[in-house]
């Protein structure tokens, strides 16, 4: 189960677009009748949650360098005005 395997399509769908996807599909599970059926559709929410997970932390990562790039910024600033 390696998230290379998914449609270019859905690899580029952003976090929002991958977890209505997946909600989707829980709820075909969750109607499904014959566990036989479902064992794709499980296969399928399993890769969606780790590029899920992989697009998650990338997101969190950027976020975190924004605000320490910002942080080192202001006190920067504080300092070039403790100087003058």
């Amino acid at each position: 189960m390696n998230e290379k395997n998914l449609p270019d399509d859905i690899a580029l769908k952003s976090l929002n677009e991958l977890t209505d996807l997946a909600d989707k599909i829980i709820r075909n599970l969750e109607n499904e009748n014959n566990i036989e059926n479902t064992s794709e559709d499980y296969a399928n929410l399993l890769k969606i949650n780790k590029l899920i997970e992989k697009k998650f932390q990338k997101n969190l990562k950027e976020i975190s360098d924004k605000t320490n790039f910002k942080i080192k910024d202001i006190k920067s600033n504080k300092n070039a005005k403790k100087i003058k």
